[in-house]
């Protein structure tokens, strides 16, 4: 199933990270607080809204970090996705 987010919005994708202790252990996912880090997966059009226009600056395959109670969670053919608005985003990540 294809995602197209509307106008502002984003379809993100938490991206799971792995740790290490120092004694080897490797902290999951789970036992860890959720990565604000995230894939995106699907980019809106932007558009006008509020009267403004609002032109999209990310695309899909760029990771972001994102404010920690941005967006709407939900679940769709097993895969867990997040839809924030573009200013939720708060920074590009780069390698």
């Amino acid at each position: 199933m294809k995602i197209k987010p509307l106008f502002d919005k984003v379809v993100v994708q938490h991206i799971e990270s792995e740790e290490t202790t120092s004694f080897g252990l490797i902290l999951t996912g789970g036992t860890q607080e959720k990565p604000q880090i995230a894939k995106i997966i699907a980019v809106g059009n932007g558009g006008i809204i509020d009267g403004k226009e609002i032109k999209m600056e990310v695309k899909p395959g760029q990771k972001i970090l994102y404010g920690k109670y941005a967006g709407s969670e939900f679940k769709i053919d097993g895969q867990q996705y997040i839809i924030i608005r573009q200013n939720d985003i708060l920074a590009i990540v780069e390698d």
